[in-house]
């Protein structure tokens, strides 16, 4: 097929329609062709003849420069004849309406098509997106130029994806849908927290820094092993900033995910004590035959290193690569943590009932205590008050005494 040159009302017209729509001037005109075929079968209909399209089958060529259409019938099992030329005046209403629509739905395949090839090479990337609406349990995602799915399994349980919400996406893939191609984001991937990372830590993004392993569980915590290719670079501190800049920004981009990072190291004693973190290990016993290790841990900080529902170890292992064990010092297990709980509970819960009993016992006697102190302290007073008040009767009689002498002598 000739190339289109812009010389014409016609040629200019697509050569435009093309730019507009990012794809290839000879895309249009195949989507002409295509359309005047249909429109030519529909106006065959139209007027009563029949065409039996397992016999006969139509090329339609069209002048890329004047526009002028040429349809030419010949026969599926002498395809490389010359055909003959059937070519009408025109077509019906409904004909061309048929061909518009035709047109226009070859343009927007081609349109997507163009698009998805663009994004076919940005799989693996982060990009910016809005959330436009929802198609059932599917999430549909504006990335500017294209609309993305986000299926089910890729989103995070506990993120809320409101209408017009700008978001930061992982292009997942491009996967053949029963709407054709589709673009496939995700919120869940590893791989989100590590382009996070490269777009947050300039020294990620170069290449100093690596990362070298991610274990994650959306929405809850991730764990990432980095490690440094130049030398007097700290991978941990480049990767958490002054301040801790530089992590609480991916944080904050994935809604407040906890975020473990963690020196790698190429020995597996080393590594798999600092997987463990928070939790500190005492002792890491590693079977390389069967790829376990037997971590020791204080006893105190053996729920530590379990995690909420065991996600701390199981992070570790993930990360490790190894299947990892978890004691404490003194012997005890996770499995048996529990029930030696409940015995100290229940024992203190014994304790703490004797105790109280004996505080109420200890309560009550002092109570009593009081109460016959209080009564004694009355005796005392009513004593003290009866002597005072018997002393005052034996003065008065002795005044009374004396002053009857002192009249007597007066009278002699």
């Amino acid at each position: 097929m000739a190339k289109v040159v812009a010389r014409t009302e016609f040629s200019a017209a697509v050569s435009q329609l093309a730019k507009e729509r990012g794809i290839d001037p000879e895309i249009v005109l195949a989507s002409i062709e295509a359309a005047i075929v249909a429109a030519y079968k529909k106006d065959a209909k139209e007027n009563g003849v029949e065409i039996d399209e397992e016999v006969v089958d139509f090329r339609v060529s069209v002048d890329p420069v004047s526009g002028g259409v040429r349809v030419v019938e010949f026969e599926i099992e002498n395809s490389d004849g010359e055909g003959k030329d059937v070519t009408p005046p025109g077509f019906g209403r409904i004909a061309a309406q048929t061909a518009k629509q035709v047109i226009m739905q070859k343009m927007r395949e081609a349109e997507k098509s163009a698009l998805i090839a663009v994004y076919r090479d940005r799989v693996g990337n982060v990009m910016n997106g809005m959330v436009l609406r929802y198609d059932g349990p599917f999430v549909v995602v504006d990335l500017g130029k294209a609309e993305a799915l986000m299926p089910p399994h890729e989103q995070v349980h506990n993120e809320n994806y409101d209408l017009n919400k700008r978001m930061a996406f992982y292009i997942e893939g491009i996967r053949e849908t029963m709407k054709g191609e589709q673009i496939i984001v995700s919120r869940s991937h590893a791989q989100l927290v590590s382009q996070l990372f490269a777009r947050e830590v300039p020294e990620v993004n170069s290449g100093s820094v690596e990362i070298k392993a991610i274990a994650r569980e959306a929405g809850a915590r991730t764990k990432i092993a980095v490690d440094s290719t130049q030398q007097g670079v700290d991978p941990v501190g480049s990767c958490v900033g002054q301040k801790g800049v530089r992590v609480q920004s991916v944080i904050n981009e994935l809604n407040g995910e906890k975020i473990d990072i963690i020196e790698y190291d190429e020995d597996p004693v080393r590594f798999i004590a600092a997987a463990i973190s928070p939790a500190t290990a005492e002792s890491v016993k590693v079977n390389e035959a069967d790829e376990s290790a037997l971590i020791i841990v204080p006893d105190d900080q053996l729920s530590l290193a379990i995690g909420k529902d065991g996600q701390n170890v199981r992070l570790a292992a993930k990360l490790t690569g190894y299947k990892l064990d978890v004691e404490g010092a003194s012997g005890i297990k996770p499995d048996s943590a529990p029930a030696s709980m409940e015995v100290a509970v229940s024992e203190n819960d014994t304790v703490m009932t004797e105790e109280s009993d004996e505080v109420e016992v200890a309560v009550e006697e002092s109570v009593e205590s009081a109460d016959q102190s209080v009564e004694n302290a009355e005796a005392v007073v009513e004593l003290k008050e009866t002597e005072e008040s018997t002393e005052t009767e034996a003065v008065k009689e002795q005044v009374i005494e004396k002053v009857a002498e002192e009249d007597k002598k007066g009278e002699k």
